[in-house]
């Protein structure tokens, strides 16, 4: 008897080759890849109904423009998610605050947002206030993934969090005012799989592309198009102006582009949908291993 095995090349594990979708992911199985001539790879929308397992418990993903993450929860198992992300609960479920070290400082419209923990057995149902896509990412023991801020949706319970600086930034003067600008936010989010295998799960605006990087292998990006990366790739500032307009330069600084520089190895996602960094006045300083080119 051949025993056929199929490996997802969005989370990269094992999985059923008879399923309509991935059961680590939720990504759909028998879709060829669409690989740009770059070489990013578009990660397909999770099917609507799609389940994905987890432990005990599994998560069904409901719908397509706003996708809803249903979590049917085990007993003993758990997620945590942003408050402002819960649509609704059994009664057995029961929520709790979660305590989480001083990075966690995020804010929506003009709103604080506070970490909620559920606990199973029961229901609970999340999903975004935009449109967009669920990304779904099976985290091994001791794996890390980096996450840009506003992005995370929910982790289960063995998946602990933890913020980091981004360290890309930049300073600007109009007379004897300054300004320090972060293009990829001033932090970032960290999610580690510490005791056992667990679930992360992000809200993607657009469409998703994912990539692998070589080692020292380099990219241009928006800043704001990151999603997520492998602790290993670095990330960096970079500032872009266009030959033409040198030579009025210093009178005109809307012609410069803002970019972040990424250097492998390790796997990257970026979403269809960014925001320019705004313009501002002349740059007077930018954080470490800022590189130009005119």
């Amino acid at each position: 008897m051949t025993t056929h095995v199929y490996t997802c090349r969005y989370c990269r594990h094992a999985s059923d080759p008879t399923a309509r979708s991935c059961v680590r992911c939720g990504a759909p199985v028998d879709v060829r890849a669409a690989v740009t001539t770059s070489g990013w790879q578009r990660q397909e929308p999770i099917p609507d109904m799609a389940r994905i397992q987890f432990g005990q418990s599994y998560v069904q993903i409901e719908g397509t423009q706003v996708p809803v993450a249903d979590f049917a929860l085990a007993n003993g198992d758990r997620i945590y998610f942003s408050h402002h992300s819960l649509l609704w609960t059994d009664p057995s479920t029961r929520l709790s605050n979660m305590g989480l070290s001083g990075g966690w400082k995020r804010i929506m419209g003009g709103l604080p947002l506070f970490m909620i923990e559920a606990h199973g057995p029961g229901h609970a149902a999340l999903s975004d206030n935009h449109a967009g896509d669920l990304v779904c990412l099976p985290l091994d023991h001791g794996q890390q993934m980096w996450v840009r801020e506003h992005r995370f949706l929910a982790a289960t319970g063995n998946i602990t969090y933890d913020w980091t600086s981004t360290g890309v930034w930049y300073t600007t003067r109009s007379g004897d005012e300054t300004e320090t600008h972060y293009p990829l936010g001033q932090f970032g989010d960290v999610f580690t799989a510490r005791e056992a295998p667990g679930l992360l799960m992000l809200h993607a605006p657009g469409n998703t592309f994912v990539r692998d990087l070589a080692p020292n292998e380099t990219l241009l990006i928006q800043p704001s198009a990151l999603l997520y990366r492998d602790l290993t790739v670095g990330t960096h500032l970079h500032l872009e102006y266009p030959r033409s307009a040198v030579s009025f330069w210093l009178s005109s600084y809307s012609y410069r582009n803002v970019w972040l520089r990424l250097v492998g190895p390790g796997r990257v996602a970026v979403t269809s949908v960014t925001e320019h960094p705004e313009e501002s006045n002349r740059i007077v300083r930018s954080s470490y291993a800022t590189t130009w080119r005119w």
